[in-house]
């Protein structure tokens, strides 16, 4: 008998499917639900996110400011006139309406 082995395919599947698992895991934590992508875009969307509600927040104290200036404890009359202009189509009679 000659000294002849047969081929170690035992490895060769071995690193094969430990490559494959690898290269599976790696893509995953990448691309995956939550991968390395995704949560770049989860940052960006907080960002936005943060900036409207700031815009939302400035906007509720404007409004609040309104209600506050036209309440019974504080009547602005030129915040009232105004409102009355603009809803009702009402103007002075000293003034000139132009379309």
């Amino acid at each position: 008998m000659t000294g002849r082995r047969k081929p170690a395919f035992g490895g060769v599947i071995y690193a094969g499917i430990t490559l494959s698992l690898s290269g599976y895991f790696i893509f995953a934590a990448v691309q995956g639900d939550y991968g390395l992508f995704r949560r770049a875009e989860i940052i960006v969307e907080g960002e936005k996110l943060a900036l409207q509600l700031s815009e939302l927040d400035a906007e509720v104290a404007r409004m609040e400011n309104l209600t506050r200036r036209l309440s019974d404890d504080y009547l602005d009359l030129d915040l009232l006139d105004q409102q009355a202009r603009d809803v009702l189509g009402m103007i002075r009679p000293d003034e000139i309406l132009v379309r």
